[in-house]
This record gives C-alpha cells, structure tokens and sequence, in this order.
C-alpha cells in the first residue's frame, strides 16, 4: 500500500471537473489530510489514514425540528452528501445508488442503524417540505437537512467538500456548485474515514456498505 498526503479538497475537487449539472469548484488548500491508494491504482473509494471529525453542524430537519448531526448520528454508520434537491442528475443518482444499494445489501436491522443525511447546498429553495418531498421519492429514511447557508458552506469544507452560493448560468437557470463526494463515518469513533465520489456505482455501494456499517475501511 502506498500512502501519499494529499490537499484533501483538492482531490475532491478532481472528480468534479467534468461535470456540469452540478458544477466545478476551487479546491481549499487549508484543508490537508492523508489518504491511502493502491499503487498505481485508482477507484470511486478514497481511504483516509486520519479520518476527519464529523462537522458540529445543527440545522433544520424535513420535519421543522433542530437537528444536530453528530448527537443524532453519534455511533451509527453514517454517509453525509452536500446538495441540492434542483440537481438533474448526480445528487438523485447518487442518493438513488445508495438507497438501492442499501436495501441490496444490508439486513433491515442494518438498514435501520444507517444514517444518510442530505445536507442541501441551495437552503434557498430547499426548505424542509422541498427536501422531505425528494427524499421520499428516494427513501423516506434519508435525512434532509436545511438552515444558514454559512453554516453549510463551513460544514462542508470541514470535510473538504467546497460548496458556493447558489448562481445563475449562462441559461439563466440557477444552479449549485459542489462537491459531490459521499463522506463515509464509522460508527465506532464517529471519524470521516471515507470517501465515494461520483463514479460510485450501485455495485461499488453494495460491496463496502456492509463494511461501513461494521466500522471496517471499504
């Protein structure tokens, strides 16, 4: 295995350069973190050697209630994605992919101890009821959540996912630029030690969501 240190968001920010729906983004380079890759290898899964902490992000829920993340997700196997309900295609994939994955290949009492939260990066348009409404056409277990845009945008970049304010194309349709990158947490230290970007497909999902669970590296 050979491990290199990486400006974390910077490789993030790789996976996204060819994608349109959902944007480019600038990588913050305050945020360093090493990662193991195979050599001479590449894939949808990155393994962190020092797993991040898990943002202190408290926001707004699909119900209307507070949310604070990390007592609601403290010890449960929990994937965190930043976007947007608006997205036409790699937030519904990927949301999609890990809902299908999931019922695939997790027990129900695995499936119950999951935590997927959707944290939106257009709080603009998705309030509470846009988000619940989404999700459910997803998996009605998905976490939604909504609030301050600020408080996002930091949360986000904690994990070295880049996220900027809502803008008008050249179309004139409004559009999110992210990062789209699913945060993986073990459930045994509540540490960020994962992460899938957008070429994760349902059978990458099905082969290490079972280890996520477990708090074992995919």
């Amino acid at each position: 295995m050979r491990k290199k240190t990486f400006a974390a968001a910077a490789l993030l920010a790789a996976a996204t350069l060819t994608l349109s729906a959902c944007g480019s983004q600038k990588a913050d380079s305050s945020v360093v973190s090493s990662v193991s890759q195979e050599s001479g290898g590449s894939g949808p899964v990155t393994v962190l050697d020092q797993p991040w902490d898990k943002p202190g992000l408290v926001l707004t829920d699909t119900h209307g209630k507070k949310y604070d993340l990390r007592k609601e997700t403290q010890g449960h196997p929990t994937l965190l994605y930043f976007g947007y309900t608006h997205c036409p295609d790699i937030c519904p994939t990927t949301m999609s992919n890990i809902a299908v994955a999931a019922q695939k290949s997790l027990t129900p009492a695995q499936r119950a101890d999951l935590r997927v939260v959707f944290v939106t990066t257009d709080p603009g348009r998705d309030t509470p009821a846009t988000l619940g409404s989404w999700l459910k056409g997803i998996d009605p277990r998905f976490i939604g959540l909504t609030g301050d845009f600020k408080t996002i945008q930091t949360a986000a970049r904690s994990v070295g996912i880049s996220v900027e304010p809502t803008t008008k194309n050249k179309s004139g349709q409004l559009v999110s630029m992210h990062g789209t990158q699913v945060v993986a947490f073990s459930p045994k230290n509540d540490g960020g030690y994962a992460f899938f970007d957008d070429q994760a497909t349902v059978d990458d999902y099905i082969k290490d969501l079972p280890k996520i669970v477990q708090g074992a590296k995919p």
